[in-house]
């Protein structure tokens, strides 16, 4: 470990080329042997394991092999296998989370994939998500996710009592910067008939940790047709006002931990009214994720934020469900 420590420590160092210095980082795999009965395919798959665990807790590290590691590789190269299985089996199945209104209004939905397992029931994405990740079946169910929400976008579209309603789509980074991403989308409204004026594409703050021209030029296009953009998760993650200002956006998303902590913490009220004056002042509508109480929702309104989605208003559901609810809180409106 020492040597490799060595190593790691010697290719962090600036390197000086023509155009300037330059950085690199590395991520290290160890596996140690004596005179175990281990083919040198065996050793470097360790090492490969190793290296991979060393990315997973952030890079720029080294990692030992441990047998563990081995069985956690197994269960990961297992999963993805019947993740490829339930997409050929049409396993996979939608639920929407409504997003309310401070009028007690449902304005929209964010779209949610769920895997309808045979055996395990029904499992959520925070199970799918990363294993779909890493093995690239990302593009292919994200597609599908998009094209299934365009679909209920068109229907919605041949209703007046639907056709107001927005839904929230989550894209990954690895799908996001596809070269083919707008496209993609295009194709999806297309085919559907759904309105692209009332999609709505949720993206990480990840995704401009080092943002380029060609990733705002894909959200201008879509921007032209009409697709609104939606910031998940903000103040978690790489928040820079000059990427907020850059970006054509349209709506911040406030993270449920913010949200958490407005029932304990008198500081993170401070710290949501900043984030609505932000918004307010970039012209962005705000959204609070993770409201799961009635404290919470009036601490909410209280610092000017309007719009909810979180437990204390609906769980995701089925879509027959979300048009029920749509349609009770319709009639309540109405007798009021």
């Amino acid at each position: 470990m020492g040597v490799a420590t060595a190593v790691l420590e010697s290719l962090r160092r600036p390197v000086d080329l023509e155009d300037g210095e330059h950085h690199c980082t590395v991520s290290i795999g160890v596996t140690l042997f004596c005179g175990d009965p281990l083919s040198v395919e065996e050793l470097l798959q360790q090492a490969d394991l190793a290296m991979y665990e060393a990315k997973a807790h952030g890079r720029n590290a080294v990692r030992l092999f441990q047998p563990d590691m081995y069985a956690v590789a197994m269960q990961r190269v297992g999963l993805e296998q019947e993740l490829r299985r339930a997409l050929a089996n049409e396993e996979f199945v939608l639920h929407y989370q409504p997003i309310w209104s401070a009028q007690d209004e449902i304005v929209g939905a964010e779209v949610l994939l769920r895997w309808n397992h045979p055996e395990g029931g029904l499992r959520s994405g925070g199970e799918i998500i990363p294993a779909a990740e890493r093995s690239g079946l990302i593009l292919p169910l994200g597609a599908w996710v998009l094209e299934q929400a365009c679909r209920t976008l068109a229907r919605w579209g041949r209703s007046t009592e639907y056709a107001h309603l927005m839904l929230s789509v989550n894209v990954s980074v690895k799908q996001f910067q596809q070269p083919d991403f707008v496209q993609v989308v295009q194709d999806a409204l297309a085919r559907t008939g759904g309105n692209p004026k009332r999609l709505s594409l949720e993206l990480t703050e990840s995704l401009f940790l080092d943002v380029r021209d060609s990733d705002i030029d894909k959200m201008r296009q879509l921007k032209r047709m009409g697709v609104r953009f939606s910031l998940d998760d903000f103040g978690t993650g790489y928040s820079s006002l000059s990427y907020l200002k850059a970006l054509p956006l349209d709506v911040l998303k406030i993270d449920r931990c913010f949200v958490h902590d407005l029932d304990d913490d008198p500081r993170s009220g401070d710290f949501v009214r900043t984030i609505v004056s932000l918004a307010q002042a970039l012209q962005l509508d705000v959204v609070a994720e993770g409201v799961e109480t009635p404290h919470q929702r009036q601490r909410l309104l209280e610092c000017g934020c309007w719009r909810f989605q979180g437990f204390l208003m609906g769980r995701p559901v089925p879509l027959a469900e979300l048009v029920q609810q749509i349609d009770e809180a319709s009639s309540r409106r109405r007798v009021v």
